[in-house]
């Protein structure tokens, strides 16, 4: 099903406004703070998606130097990295092409600090702006024209030099949510 059937989905998860997302990946790993408050759909989407293993073992597929490195497309899981990077075609679909089977609400128009910072974690989405879904990108380097068009629901606070060093074909091992105390 292509992102334009899929129907719009409202998370169950309760955002707590503390949630710090752990991204394990094969290069190693990233804490970000998610921002509930600006973007609490899409922090509560991403929350339920990690927590229920969703990202685990999928790749990153998308890398544009100076721009973005994407993941969280779930056609990526079945294929090597070597394939991913190499931008084949997988037997569930081209990388970059696949989600979870539902989108969720744009907030980029509400988000009162939808601002693409270097490290800024933000979800991709089709033409449609109520089409995201599973599919994340980090900023690599300010990136403000996406701020008009695409919702920012975290920020990188640990493992930015993780974040340069990523490439296509690398895998997220795991996402997990944790709560910070501050």
């Amino acid at each position: 099903m292509g992102f334009f059937g899929d129907p719009l989905y409202t998370p169950e998860y309760e955002v707590a406004g503390d949630e710090v997302a752990v991204f394990d990946t094969s290069k190693g790993k990233i804490r970000v703070r998610l921002d509930g408050t600006g973007a609490p759909i899409h922090v509560a989407n991403f929350c339920e998606l990690a927590e229920g293993g969703f990202y685990d073992d999928l790749k990153f597929h998308r890398y544009v130097p100076g721009f973005v490195i994407q993941g969280g497309c779930p056609n990526t899981r079945e294929m090597s990295p070597s394939d991913v990077a190499a931008g084949g075609m997988g037997p569930d679909g081209r990388p970059g092409t696949g989600g979870p089977g539902y989108r969720i609400h744009e907030e980029f128009s509400s988000n009162p600090r939808n601002s693409h910072e270097d490290g800024t974690l933000a979800m991709a989405r089709s033409m449609d702006p109520n089409s995201a879904g599973s599919q994340f990108y980090f900023c690599l380097g300010p990136q403000h024209s996406l701020d008009s068009g695409y919702t920012v629901f975290g920020q990188t606070i640990e493992g930015m030099d993780v974040i340069g060093t990523l490439r296509a074909g690398d895998v997220i091992n795991s996402i997990r949510i944790e709560h910070s105390e501050a």
